[in-house]
C-alpha cells in the first residue's frame, strides 16, 4: 500500500494501523510505503511491480493515484490496482463508484474483483483521469496543500474566486483525427471519466474502457458567460452551449504559442506542446463486482433489517 500522510485531512496518518488489520483479516499479506514527496509514488509503484507484488493500493488523492499508475504503465506483469480515497475531490474513485468510507473501501479491495481501464498517455507521462490546460486548471495545483486539509473542496473556491477577474484565453491549435481547429479558448479537458473537479456530469458520455477521450473546450467568452457555463455543467445541461466544443478521440495533438501549463489529474504535468494517445483496457482496477457501491449496499441493508426499540426499565421491546 503506497499512501500519502498528507491527502484529505491526514486520515491515513492517523488510521494506517486499522486499515492494514482491516486487509489482513482479509487475507492479504500487507506491507506499507509513505510517500515523502513528488513522485516518490512513482517510484515505489515501479519497485512493488519489480518486486512481484499481487497487488498495489494507492491511498490517496488522484495526484498519488495519477504517481502510482506512472509507476505501474509502462513495467510488463503490473498487478491490479486497489484504491483508498482520501484526497480532497476524488475524482477517479468517484467515477468508479470506489466508496470514500475506508472500511468499505477496503471491503472492496478485499473481495478483488477487478475491471480493465483505459490510460491516458501524454507525452511520456500517464493519466487516469483528466489532462487539461487553462487558468482555471492550474487550481488544483496552486492550492497549498495544508489549506487543503484544513478546509478541504473549499480551498478550491477560493482559490477560484481570487482568480476569475484575471481570466484570460490562451491561443491553441488542435489537430484530432480528421479535426484541426486554431481557437482562443479559456480551458481545455481531456478526460477519461465523467467525473472531473468534484463536476460528476462534466462528461456524461465518457466511458472508462471505450478506448476514447472526451474532450471539452471552452472558447473564449467573458466573466458573466463562463459563470453561467458553470451553472450549466453542474446540471449536465452545458454541452450544446455554443461557447463549448465536444468530441471524442483516441489522439489528440495540441499546441500553442502561448506559455500554458497542464494539470494532469490535479497536478502539474508540464506544459504545451503535448500529444495524448488512449491506451485502452491497459490496466487492472479493482472495482464492485455488482456495480453498486458497497456503502449503498449496506445501507440498504440496514434499512430492511428489522431492529428494536428498547424499552424504557420494564426489560421488554417496545416495537420493531
Amino acid at each position: 500500500m503506497i499512501y500519502n500522510p498528507t491527502s484529505g485531512r491526514e486520515e491515513m496518518k492517523k488510521r494506517l494501523p486499522e486499515i492494514l488489520q482491516r486487509l489482513e483479516r482479509g487475507g492479504f499479506e500487507t506491507s506499507a510505503h509513505a510517500t515523502i514527496g513528488e513522485g516518490d509514488a512513482t517510484l515505489a509503484a515501479a519497485e512493488a511491480v519489480s518486486r512481484g507484488f499481487d497487488l498495489i493500493i494507492a491511498a490517496g488523492g488522484d495526484g498519488t493515484i495519477c504517481e502510482v499508475v506512472n509507476g505501474m504503465a509502462e513495467r510488463e506483469g503490473r498487478p491490479p490496482l486497489g484504491i483508498l480515497p482520501l484526497g480532497t475531490t476524488n475524482d477517479f474513485a468517484r467515477a468508479l463508484g470506489i466508496p470514500k468510507n475506508l472500511e468499505y473501501a477496503c471491503d472492496l479491495i478485499i473481495q478483488q474483483y477487478s475491471t480493465s481501464i483505459d490510460v491516458g498517455k501524454i507525452n511520456n507521462r500517464y493519466f487516469i483521469n483528466i489532462a487539461g490546460g487553462g487558468s482555471m486548471t492550474e487550481l488544483t495545483y496552486e492550492v497549498p496543500s495544508k489549506l487543503k486539509t484544513m478546509i478541504g473542496q473549499l480551498a478550491y473556491y477560493m482559490k477560484g474566486l481570487e482568480k476569475l477577474p484575471r481570466l484570460k484565453p490562451i491561443e491553441l491549435y488542435i489537430k484530432a483525427g480528421d479535426r484541426e481547429m486554431h481557437e482562443e479558448v479559456m480551458l481545455f479537458l481531456v478526460g477519461n471519466t465523467n467525473s472531473v473537479g468534484g463536476f460528476e456530469k462534466l462528461a456524461p458520455e465518457a466511458n472508462i474502457n471505450d478506448g476514447m477521450f472526451d474532450v471539452i473546450i471552452l472558447k473564449k467568452c467573458n466573466l458573466a458567460e463562463f459563470i453561467r457555463i458553470v451553472s450549466l455543467a453542474l446540471r449536465g445541461e452545458h454541452l450544446s452551449d455554443p461557447n463549448l466544443i465536444y468530441f471524442q478521440t483516441n489522439h489528440i495533438e495540441i499546441n500553442s504559442p502561448d506559455y500554458v501549463q497542464l494539470n494532469l489529474d490535479g497536478e502539474f504535468g508540464g506544459t504545451l506542446p503535448c500529444v495524448m494517445t488512449n491506451l485502452q483496457s491497459h490496466l487492472q482496477v479493482i472495482v464492485d463486482e455488482s456495480g453498486q457501491s458497497i456503502y449503498k449496499k449496506k445501507f440498504l441493508e440496514a434499512l430492511t433489517t428489522p431492529f428494536h426499540l428498547k424499552g424504557h426499565g420494564n426489560g421488554h421491546d417496545e416495537g420493531e
